[in-house]
This record gives structure tokens, sequence and C-alpha cells, in this order.
């Protein structure tokens, strides 16, 4: 089973060795999270929470697992294609599929410019078909090379093929969505929650909460023998 077709199934500072993808530009300032009373899962008020509710996730729904993983990601970083390659899966398998969390995904376009249009495409996607955007995401992830370079009419244009070919998705009205700034907001609303938590302009970003608290954050290569126990659900 490929990775794209694992995500599509499952969609109804801390370790490693290997910097993630680092943008250019000032970082974001971090704002602590404050907890909320333990329970059966829960969400403190925390930056990188907020909104969390219209994000596409794998699991339960947010606030509700014991565990909740909230990732910012850029489909145009090497390392956020190397995160879900080889971290997502046990993830899914062994913290998703049983309930223990929630994983969220929300755009964080920081690296590389291509990742822009990714990011609004991805949102369009999600709108249409909650399913869908996982499609999409491994599919930039796993042709990034192709994107390179490509300035965002091209971005559209290859998203639209694959969509077509791929997905039972209208296309082009997806896409052409995104082209017309349809979904800015929702790209805005990532961007200014992952730069207010603090995850700078470095992917991918992960903020791991467990119980109605914050733990902590991790970027960069992360193994997933960390965020397992980290959680500690």
């Amino acid at each position: 089973m490929d990775r794209r077709t694992f995500l599509a199934t499952t969609a109804a500072g801390l370790g490693g060795g290997l910097a993630g993808c680092t943008g250019s530009g000032e970082d974001g300032t971090t704002a602590p999270g404050t907890t909320s009373p333990p329970g059966g899962g829960g969400l403190p008020d925390h930056a990188a929470v907020d909104g969390i509710q219209t994000q596409p996730y794998l699991g339960p729904p947010p606030g509700e697992a014991p565990g909740t993983i909230v990732a910012f990601e850029d489909p145009s970083c090497p390392t956020c294609a190397a995160f879900d390659f080889r971290v997502v899966p046990e993830i899914t398998s062994n913290l998703v599929e049983p309930g223990r969390a929630t994983f969220v995904l929300r755009g964080y376009p920081v690296i590389y410019p291509w990742g822009e249009p990714a990011s609004h495409a991805l949102e369009a996607v999600y709108e249409a078909d909650a399913a869908a955007v996982w499609d999409l995401l491994a599919h930039y992830f796993d042709v990034q090379r192709e994107y390179e370079g490509t300035d965002p009419a091209g971005v559209y244009d290859m998203t639209e093929t694959f969509l077509a070919e791929e997905t039972d998705l209208d296309a082009t009205a997806v896409v052409d969505r995104a082209r017309a700034g349809g979904v800015e907001d929702a790209v805005r609303t990532d961007l200014d929650a992952g730069k207010a938590a603090g995850a700078g302009r470095t992917t991918p970003h992960l903020f791991l909460f467990s119980d109605g608290e914050y733990l902590t954050k991790a970027a960069g290569s992360i193994s997933y023998r960390v965020i397992e126990s980290t959680l500690g659900v």
C-alpha cells in the first residue's frame, strides 16, 4: 500500500538529528498555553489550536481523544515529506486508529514559493471533500521535485491535472476557487496560528497536547517514539 492510499483509507527541538525545512524571515513569538481540567482529552487555550475545529484531521474529533497532535506542514518542505512518509503511518496505526490521539493538519507555507498556491489548493480541496485533502497532500510530497521552481499558474495547472485523474472532484471548479483567492482567509488563519504559537519558519512543526494540557512542541526530523512517549496516552 503506498502512502497516498494509506492516508486516504485512514481519513474517514525533540529527537532526530536532522533539521527541518527553514524559510527566510523573522520567527513568530511563542504563545504559552494554559491548561483546562484533565479528563478525556479537551484542548487548552493555545494559539496552535485556534480554529482547530475547521482543520483536516485523522481520528476522533479534536478534543475528544486523550492526545492531540497539531502539525504545521508545508507541501514544499522535504522534511515534511519525510515525516509523512516515515512517521505519520505510525501515528495513524498506533495512536489515531485506536482512538488514543487525533492528528490535525494545518497548512504552513513558509519554505518554497510554490508551497503557497499548493496550500490554497489544499484548502479548496478540503472544502469540497475532507478526505481528498490527504490524497493531494501525499501527491505534493511524492513529486515535490516536479513542482520546484514552478510559478503559481503552473502549480494550479498541475494540481488540476492530478485532481482530474486521481479523484472524483470537479477539478476545474476546485482549482478555480483556489486561483481566485476564495480560500485566502483559511490559509491566513493557519499561518497566523502557527506564527502566534511559535512555529517560526521551520517545518514540520508539531504541538503536542494530552488530557487538555499543552505539553511541548517539536520541529524538524521528529521520531514517532518521541511523540508517543511525550503524549503518554
